[in-house]
């Protein structure tokens, strides 16, 4: 069953933790412990903030099937948004997170004063275009609306995705932060920002929706199959990534669980499960 995190209990939870940690540090952060020369607990569970799919199915598997011959105790603890994942992880609520890529959490620590650095890249979710009114995307005309997610990161990506398949054209040098005023040509069409995880509800409402990967299959949507158009991989700088608070890179717990997502048993479980919607992108992330 999905854990949905109200945003009320949430705070009530961060302001308690924030107190505890004023009066005796984190026991589950390394470098809270150094002083007086401890070392983290290896035989505590590792607490991983997640989207719910493919995040968190990704770690169920290894969760169940290879956590334990590396002596690793794994909980996820999913999340619906964008936001808490790394404010939890900031604060010290969860050990890590895997949800993001670089050019979101890049935009986040800016925004947010936080600390969040990536580990090691897991996957890409190719961002997507697809709608439940028209069949190809020649059909796209005038005078329609698209929605597209309203962060920063994401509805550039989204407005790439579109001038790269000549639906808008974008001002010359224009990158990943794009936004709508980038547009030189509409080309007559409209627009609907919103936040990511509510675009696949707006389908009915709109001609066409920039959906990212993640959301899609949460809404039973297939990339592969029932996009119009989908971002290509190659030279693509989204990859997702398991991340941590800076300083805890070196937990030893989270070292296992980074070897095991990059392991040959996970390539296999997401090239079968996910049939191309979802990429295995191993590796060190980008600087």
């Amino acid at each position: 069953m999905r854990k949905n995190i109200k945003l009320t209990a949430f705070a009530a939870a961060s302001a308690a933790l924030a107190l505890g940690l004023t009066a005796c540090g984190s026991s589950s952060d390394p470098s809270s412990t150094k002083a007086d020369g401890g070392k983290v607990d290896e035989s505590k569970p590792l607490v991983i903030a997640a989207s719910p799919s493919p995040h968190a199915d990704i770690l169920n598997f290894v969760k169940d099937k290879l956590a334990a011959k590396e002596g690793l105790k794994l909980e996820v603890k999913e999340f619906t948004d964008y936001v808490l994942p790394n404010t939890a992880t900031e604060q010290g609520q969860v050990d890590g997170n895997y949800f993001q890529h670089k050019p979101y959490l890049d935009d986040f620590n800016k925004k947010n004063g936080t600390h969040i650095v990536p580990v090691v890249n897991v996957h890409l979710e190719p961002l997507g275009l697809y709608s439940k009114k028209v069949k190809a995307l020649t059909d796209i005309k005038a005078g329609q609306t698209i929605a597209v997610p309203n962060d920063t990161t994401n509805e550039g990506r989204a407005l790439q995705l579109l001038a790269a398949n000549k639906l808008i054209t974008l001002k010359d040098g224009v990158g990943t932060t794009a936004k709508l005023s980038d547009i030189t040509d509409k080309k007559g069409l409209e627009f609907k920002e919103l936040e990511a995880a509510t675009v696949p509800r707006a389908l009915n409402d709109v001609d066409a929706a920039v959906i990212n990967g993640n959301y899609a299959l949460e809404a039973n949507l297939s990339p592969a199959k029932d996009a119009l158009v989908l971002e290509k991989a190659e030279g693509n700088p989204y990859a997702n990534f398991l991340a941590v608070k800076d300083g805890k890179q070196n937990d030893p717990r989270i070292q296992k669980l980074a070897k095991l997502l990059n392991s040959d048993e996970v390539k296999k479980f997401i090239e079968e499960k996910y049939q191309g919607s979802v990429i295995p992108a191993f590796g060190t992330p980008a600087a």
